[in-house]
């Protein structure tokens, strides 16, 4: 059979996104569908993103934003699971770390998640299939029908092979139950448990996804060379993976001629001076205690330091009495979705105060502006290591030794008002860390605009995707 043809001559591929239930990847999964449709002159890419009911105004939110792709969504049911909310299908809207859990179990169990992924895939018949990598059962389906199949790592390689080496068996954990990742480049990586998911749980989810990744055509990474380039070379080069597409940064659109939140922040940053405020935000999914909010309200009031703080929606918090009040000529709490990409982008933001989500730290580095790190879960942990210690353009905010962090909120210590706002005031100290910082993440800045642009190392590897799976339906027929 040969190659499909549209009616202006091109070849067609149709290609199929399968993002996990969690605005952290379902923002990066669009924006790469985005990418893939309008990647390349030599090749239709019809991209086709599949996500359950209640998840579809995400993608839609985001698709606005780009006039210029078609990409089709299709929706298939989320599954049936006790405890769980009706309606709750996606990590941002979870209220409880029960809930999150909960929703976490499903998407990696197989006999929950995979009849409604065969019926979905077998109904949209793609030429190929880019997956999450809880989906660890996607590589068998495509098997089965004879396409190739693609995970889409949304976090970095240095976590990615970091934490494949911490969850591997001889991983040494020291008298002070510290976990050192076994061969890994300088810096040597040393975690405590604590902030680590449960090894014996993770261990085998893990080994099911390096066994999927193996497996696959390939492996595609939210990243890109100038940022990450010896860790990219390592995963590619110690045979983890068949083939491998570098092709981030894959961030959300800034454009948005109707967003009026995003106007009124705008103009709020509009009134203030360069690099002069702190903006706050940690992620759609990380949950935090009301006790540490309390604190790191009162800790942004006593810095003095104007600030735009992004509060989880889910979140049923409520600041200290009088705060509002006492801070309101140089305080914003953004209880909306907020536009990180057009907030960071402005020049008035000094600092990013950040939970070292991957998306975040990529529209930060876009954005060239330093972090000061507060890690909430999983890979956050890993991820502040490359910030402060590979690439040296954030800060710890709570000193290493300072007390416990750990990745269940409920057993983080508490960080005290008095802390939060020294680590502010001596980050945006003229002079001090935050504009020695600055001055390399600018640099990692125009690397990031250069490798989406025509010609830059992602956009390459965009075209290569498309070309080996065009070549991979080629061969079928």
């Amino acid at each position: 059979m040969a190659s499909s043809i549209t009616s202006s001559g091109s070849k067609t591929l149709r290609v199929l996104l399968l993002p996990h239930f969690a605005t952290g990847h379902i923002h990066p999964f669009t924006e790469l569908a985005v990418s893939l449709a309008v990647s390349s002159p030599n090749a239709t890419v019809e991209a086709i993103i599949a996500v359950t009911p209640a998840n579809v105004p995400i993608v839609q939110s985001l698709l606005e934003r780009h006039s210029a792709a078609t990409v089709k969504i299709v929706t298939y049911p989320f599954p049936t699971v006790e405890g769980l909310p009706k309606g709750v299908e996606n990590l941002g809207k979870a209220a409880t770390q029960a809930d999150s859990m909960r929703i976490n179990i499903a998407a990696s169990t197989e006999s929950l998640m995979r009849p409604a992924h065969e019926t979905l895939v077998r109904a949209q018949s793609p030429d190929a299939i880019i997956t999450d990598l809880l989906f660890t059962w996607s590589a068998d389906i495509a098997d089965e029908l004879g396409v190739p199949c693609v995970t889409f790592h949304v976090t970095g390689a240095f976590s990615m092979l970091a934490m494949r080496h911490l969850m591997m068996e001889d991983a040494a954990i020291d008298g002070d139950d510290t976990v050192t990742a076994p061969p890994f480049p300088t810096p040597q990586i040393r975690v405590p448990r604590t902030e680590l998911p449960d090894l014996s749980i993770f261990r085998y989810v893990f080994g099911k996804v390096h066994s999927m990744q193996a497996a696959c055509f390939g492996l595609a990474v939210n990243t890109f060379s100038g940022l990450e380039q010896q860790y990219c070379d390592m995963y590619t080069g110690q045979g983890y993976v068949q083939r491998s597409y570098f092709v981030g940064p894959q961030l959300q659109s800034s454009e948005s001629p109707t967003d009026d939140s995003k106007s009124q922040y705008i103009g709020w940053l509009d009134t203030k001076s360069d690099h002069s405020v702190v903006y706050v935000s940690f992620g759609s999914c990380a949950l935090v205690s009301h006790a540490q909010l309390d604190q790191l309200a009162l800790g942004l009031e006593a810095s003095g330091k104007p600030f735009l703080w992004a509060v989880r929606a889910a979140e049923k918090w409520t600041p200290p009495k009088g705060w509002e009040k006492r801070v309101e000529d140089r305080g914003v709490i953004i209880r909306s979705w907020a536009q990180t990409t057009a907030i960071l982008a402005h020049p008035a933001v000094g600092a990013f105060l950040t939970h070292c989500g991957w998306n975040s730290i990529l529209e930060a580095v876009a954005a060239g502006v330093p972090m000061l790190t507060w890690p909430k879960f999983h890979d956050q942990f890993v991820n502040e290591r490359l910030i402060n210690d590979v690439l040296g353009i954030g800060h710890r905010l709570w000193p290493h030794g300072a007390g416990l962090r750990s990745e269940d909120y409920e057993k983080h210590e508490l960080i005290p008002a008095d802390d939060v706002a020294r680590a502010l005031l001596t980050f945006m100290h003229p002079g001090g860390p935050g504009d020695v910082m600055r001055t390399r993440v600018m640099d990692l800045a125009s690397k990031s605009h250069g490798a989406l642009a025509e010609g830059g190392s992602s956009q390459q590897d965009l075209h290569r995707l498309v070309n080996d799976l065009m070549a991979a339906k080629e061969g079928r027929n």
